[in-house]
């Protein structure tokens, strides 16, 4: 399995990592490389620009840290993904984030680890609950 971490749980990693499941930990431990969405950076800055999240450090110092703490390798937005984000199968709910999330999961095969029930719902992409 190579994992795909959701935002939320790149940020719990570093920030709570208690929030993460003991199975989720244990499986994501194993993998040989994680992966993270420079839309998940994009997220981060955005939520600390406007006053919605706190980090224990410099924003790209904390990014430099959390990559190499965690072994994961940034995947850039090509346009495989952009455009897929928009040609999911079935039903999916508006985020662009989210939609990109699961375009990258999808176009390289990974398993995105998430706490978010509405793609853990979406059953065109492989996910791991983050929170068990």
């Amino acid at each position: 399995m190579s994992p795909l971490i959701d935002t939320h749980v790149w940020i719990w990693s570093q920030e709570e990592p208690d929030k993460i499941g003991r199975r989720t930990r244990g499986q994501i431990s194993k993998a040989d490389r994680m992966y993270v969405s420079t839309t998940s950076t994009l997220e981060i800055a955005r939520l600390i620009e406007h006053g919605l999240l706190g980090i224990s450090a410099d924003l790209e110092e904390w990014i430099t840290r959390s990559l190499e703490a965690l072994r994961c390798e940034e995947i850039g937005l090509s346009r495989e993904v952009a455009l897929g984000a928009y040609q999911l199968p079935g039903k999916f709910h508006r985020n662009p984030a989210d939609r990109i999330l699961v375009s990258t999961a999808r176009a390289h095969g990974l398993t995105l680890v998430t706490a978010d029930r509405r793609i853990l719902r979406y059953h065109d992409v492989k996910t791991i609950d983050a929170r068990r």
